[in-house]
């Protein structure tokens, strides 16, 4: 019966660019009733996808309840960061009635949930299920598929693709931790796409489990929140590929801050953007610009060459500074290269 009085935690995981925070920022507009909280990771020292849920909070997720965990993956620095984090949530004057986590693109989950078997915490939270997000065009792309052909034709298009990287067994592991699948921008996708799609995650998953396909993160909390799957109980039906490490590590992946003055010619830095995908392997790319002229900032995200951007609020006292956050893998990141391509 002590599990009744937990406080269920969402793990929210998937890859760069895959719609976390836009499917956060739906939760905390529908909690169906619920008082949220987030904890959120990010890969790179800018709060890019913190400040945009803090701009978003209200009574059911008050901006106190938004924490940022920017120091690396969160999945690394469970003891010095994580459980802190968690603690500092239960303490809040009101606590939260479910708590959500946003991990980095680039997490594994399955340490994530070990750690919700540390004493500082084991009794007071319960992993109420791990949401995996993927990217429908992508996965329908076949780049991650266990299928030797897709993979034997991804190669053949792409030279930088001649060996497993990285991604591939992050991405599996999030599948394989998972409690439902979301397979994001399905608007972007046909029919037959959306299947392959639908097959290619089933493929990765070591036992059933629900795949949905969702456009701008619109999926009643409902049907997400609440699943008291107690995952944490549950790390054997998870398999990943660190099982057995005592811990893994990022060193495949880098990141970099770039930091502009007003941007005159914001098409034009998209154009440089996409250019950076094509010319130096840059996954990720995310941020706010000062676009010369204009009162409000811009917000800009870029997953490879596609890019979208929208002006979200005013600067007000702030300074008008245009900061951006690269990502990239650890031996594709020139930055002298890249803040050549971006003016830097």
């Amino acid at each position: 019966m002590s599990d009744l009085k937990k406080i269920p935690v969402t793990v929210i995981t998937g890859f760069l660019g895959s719609g976390k925070t836009t499917l956060i920022r739906h939760l905390m507009a529908h909690p169906k009733g619920r008082r949220l909280a987030v904890l959120v990771n990010e890969f790179g020292t800018t709060g890019v996808d913190g400040a945009i849920l803090k701009s978003c909070a209200d009574e059911n997720c008050p901006v106190e309840g938004i924490v940022e965990l920017a120091n690396g993956c969160i999945c690394c620095t469970v003891a010095d960061e994580f459980i802190p984090a968690i603690e500092q949530l239960l303490a809040l004057p009101v606590p939260p009635d479910h708590i959500l986590v946003e991990t980095s693109g680039l997490a594994l989950p399955k340490p994530l949930l070990k750690a919700f078997d540390w004493p500082p915490i084991r009794s007071r939270v319960t992993v109420d299920g791990v949401i995996a997000l993927a990217d429908a065009e992508a996965v329908a792309a076949g780049r991650f598929a266990p299928d030797p052909a897709a993979v034997d034709a991804q190669r053949a298009a792409d030279g930088s693709l001649d060996h497993e990287t990285p991604l591939s067994e992050v991405f599996e592991d999030q599948i394989a931790c998972a409690d439902l699948v979301l397979l994001t921008k399905a608007d972007l996708v046909g029919a037959a796409d959306l299947d392959r799609a639908r097959a290619a995650v089933r493929a990765e998953a070591p036992r059933p489990i629900p795949v949905l396909s969702v456009v701008d993160g619109a999926v009643d909390a409902r049907v997400i929140l609440g699943l008291e799957a107690a995952a944490e109980d549950d790390l054997a039906a998870r398999p990943s590929h660190h099982d057995g490490l005592a811990d893994h590590h990022h060193d495949d992946f880098a990141s970099m801050t770039v930091t502009l003055g007003e941007v005159d010619d914001p098409k034009a830095l998209e154009a440089a953007i996409e250019r950076l995908a094509r010319e130096q392997d840059v996954l990720r790319v995310k941020g706010y610009v000062a676009v010369t002229g204009k009162p409000m900032r811009m917000l800009l995200q870029a997953v490879g060459p596609r890019l979208r951007s929208q002006y979200d609020e005013p600067w007000g006292a702030r300074p008008r500074v245009t900061e951006l956050v690269v990502i990239a893998e650890h031996d594709r990141l020139d930055e002298p290269a890249i803040r050549a391509v971006l003016g830097a």
